[in-house]
């Protein structure tokens, strides 16, 4: 098993255990299409078998881990256990966000589409091209919607049962934000490519990279914020590609991983 040391980081006067052990899923151990909450189980914030993740757990792991506010928190698991099919669930499981249409979606940054097979997997070739359109050391929403758009723009010309809900289509751009302004500097709206280059490909948190916990909360106002941006950028990235006369938009502020 595959263990890094890292000194764990301080945050509110207590040390946040996880940061200082890292493993991969073992052969009883399940994982999703979100490579953030993959990484979490992988750092042991969420339960390392990436099951029965209840809102306490979830909320606590994403506070803990990346210092998301615990009620805005909550309200992304709200969506989450809609992907468990038990009826009147309280808890998920990492592999049911891959149930197609749910959450999951078609145009995945580093995931097939679910007419090729495994949504959960990785795939390298696929996250190549959306890499391809990070196009500095610095990577920014405006180079982070050009990906998205053209994820789209790929999925659709290839996959002929391509679906995008609105509920897939927000978390798309919630995901296309969070990876910059979480992983990254949520004032500035940057990240650094390599550490996304390894957040994507290990599913682990580049802490010898430079990165760490964000000193101050992710609130539902930043997201807010952030969410609005991508819009705009990635309306502008439509307007120059085909694809942007079918994109459908949605009207609801989600964020997905």
């Amino acid at each position: 098993m595959k263990l890094i040391s890292i000194t764990p980081l301080l945050a509110a006067g207590h040390v946040l255990a996880g940061f200082d052990k890292w493993s991969p899923p073992g052969s009883y151990d399940v994982r999703g299409p979100c490579p953030m909450l993959n990484t979490l189980a992988n750092h042991g914030f969420l339960p390392h078998d990436g099951k029965d993740i209840t809102k306490e757990i979830a909320s606590g792991a994403l506070f803990d881990a990346l210092h998301i506010n615990k009620t805005l928190a909550g309200f992304l698991f709200d969506f989450g256990v809609t992907t468990n099919p038990k009826p009147n669930a309280t808890s998920f499981s990492l592999n049911d966000l891959g149930n197609h249409n749910v959450l999951e979606h078609d145009a995945s940054l580093s995931r097939s589409d679910a007419y090729y097979g495994s949504t959960i997997a990785f795939n390298q070739s696929i996250f190549d091209e959306t890499k391809a359109h990070w196009t500095a050391e610095t990577v920014d929403l405006r180079m982070s919607a050009n990906a998205r758009t053209a994820r789209v723009k790929t999925s659709k010309a290839t996959n002929p049962e391509y679906t995008m809900s609105n509920l897939g289509d927000s978390f798309s751009l919630g995901e296309s934000a969070a990876y910059v302004v979480v992983i990254g500097d949520k004032k500035t709206a940057t990240v650094s490519r390599s550490w996304l280059e390894f957040f994507f490909e290990h599913e682990q948190l580049p802490l010898h990279l430079g990165w760490k916990r964000a000193e101050t909360a992710f609130e539902r106002e930043d997201l807010d914020v952030h969410l609005a941006t991508m819009r705009n950028l990635t309306r502008e990235a439509e307007e120059t590609t085909p694809v942007g006369r079918l994109v459908r938009r949605a009207n609801a502020m989600h964020f997905g991983w």
